[in-house]
């Protein structure tokens, strides 16, 4: 059992991560019109759907972008799939991740399906023992069908109502916890501690994960929270290395300076480097910092309309942006000045501990 979760674990991250582009893509052609929209005085291009000129053509720029969101749940359970038993079983983890979002199963009905497709493949892989004359006809027809039409019993038949109603209620209960002031902090409080966990492993792509899954639901907030951390521990580690330059290798010094473009765009890979030179301290630093980070940021009234754009320029996608501002800012002077108290980063101190850059970030090819 503890082996089938892990590989379970390792199936949606790769899902994940091949659904990466697709979100990130989709988000920036919705925000973008948005963003030209708000700066005319407009807050919804829903009245050009029919009309011409200029901002007709914003609208539909903008629906492109809400096409790709919507096939979110489609792309995840098709990779999910493709990751349990390869080709075979794409097919019907897009037709189950489909069947998700129309019958409202939503992004565990889509995991669902995904898992469905995938080991009915493998059931009939190794259950099915064809002639060897007719050996192709598994991968092309067999396993597909016997997938596809599992998807269609279990998840068209037997689920769609149970997995709808527990995927609305679940919703239901984070649009009422994005609502509320004290639930609302400490929501942000736990995002922001999770982006700045593993920078790029299993628990940070969760957090963003279910910022993305909320997105697709029009719950934005959370966004507003994780984007705001994803800044914080490159953009800190480059703020360490001008303010307390002696506490750091040449070598560090250098990776600083690259820190500061990963801040500004938002990649937290870049304070892995950092980070490994002592994991057990700065680790939890990292994530105070990226937790007092997004609490400050909802404190001062930072909230989304739109799905908001990733990176410190994202400000300019959201309500109160300075609010988003002051909180990277807060949350990496915090880490800055932290860490360089309880770690020296010209000391060889990654001989104490037995971890690798493996061990923090995960790959996902």
């Amino acid at each position: 059992m503890k082996k089938f979760f892990k590989d379970a674990t390792s199936h949606i991250m790769t899902g994940i991560g091949y659904m990466l582009p697709l979100i990130i893509g989709a988000s920036l052609v919705v925000a973008i019109p948005k963003i030209i929209a708000l700066c005319m005085g407009i807050t919804s291009l829903d009245p050009y759907a029919e009309t011409e000129g200029f901002t007709h053509i914003l609208y539909l720029i903008e629906q492109v972008g809400w096409t790709g969101i919507g096939l979110t749940n489609t792309v995840l359970a098709g990779f999910v799939a493709y990751s349990i038993a390869d080709k075979p079983a794409i097919g019907a983890g897009l037709i189950g991740g489909a069947l998700a979002s129309s019958t409202m199963a939503g992004f565990l009905g889509a995991i669902v399906a995904a898992f469905i497709a995938g080991y009915s493949v493998k059931w009939a892989k190794n259950h099915i023992h064809l002639p060897e004359s007719m050996q192709q006809v598994m991968p092309l027809v067999v396993c597909p069908f016997i997938a596809t039409g599992c998807v269609a019993l279990i998840m068209g038949v037997i689920l769609r109502t149970p997995l709808a109603a527990i995927n609305l209620a679940l919703v239901d209960w984070l649009r009422a916890l994005c609502s509320g002031s004290t639930s609302q902090i400490i929501l942000a409080l736990i995002l922001g501690a999770m982006i700045c966990t593993d920078m790029g492993g299993p628990i940070n792509k969760s957090a963003w994960m279910a910022g993305n899954v909320l997105m697709t639901e029009g719950i934005y907030q959370p966004n507003v929270f994780i984007n705001c951390a994803i800044c914080i521990p490159p953009l800190a580690y480059a703020i360490a290395t001008v303010i307390r330059k002696a506490r750091f290798s040449e070598e560090l010094s250098e990776g600083g300076k690259g820190c500061w473009v990963m801040g500004f765009i938002g990649i937290t890979e870049g304070a892995i480097p950092f980070t490994l030179v002592k994991p057990s301290r700065l680790i939890p630093i990292n994530m105070l910092g990226g937790a007092i980070g997004a609490a400050v940021t909802c404190l001062l009234g930072a909230h989304a309309e739109i799905p908001p754009v990733g990176g410190i320029y994202g400000f300019i996608s959201i309500q109160n942006g300075w609010a988003y501002l002051v909180g990277i800012l807060a949350g990496a002077l915090f880490i800055a000045i932290v860490s360089t108290i309880f770690v020296d980063f010209n000391a060889t101190e990654t001989t104490e501990e037995s971890m690798s850059e493996e061990d923090i970030e995960i790959a996902f090819e």
